[in-house]
């Protein structure tokens, strides 16, 4: 389960970059970051660029979603997860060098 869970984890964040990129270029009568990226002009897709943006950011926002359950099912039914087995092995390294 050790493997899965990191395995979610990674797909989690970089899910979760994807999405913050994906807002952050989106322009709102090209007005915000959009214009950044573009100056204003929305020919990357071509003539449909705001249905392919939104398209893509309900994907992202439905595998974010996904992936945040999935992780806390996994997480719960095992009886660690991988972040606190980590903090338990390095506990265990500080104390073992300690003495």
């Amino acid at each position: 389960m050790a493997v899965l869970s990191i395995i979610l984890i990674v797909l989690f964040v970089a899910v979760s970059l994807m999405l913050i990129f994906i807002v952050a270029i989106q322009s709102e009568d090209n007005a915000g970051l959009g214009g950044v990226f573009g100056g204003g002009s929305e020919t990357a897709f071509g003539g449909q660029t705001n249905k392919v943006i939104n398209k893509i950011t309900a994907w992202l926002v439905v595998a974010f979603f996904v992936l945040a359950v999935l992780i806390g099912i996994v997480n719960k039914s095992s009886d660690s997860s991988v972040l606190s087995t980590a903090a338990k092995t390095a506990t265990t390294t500080e104390t073992v060098s300690a003495n």
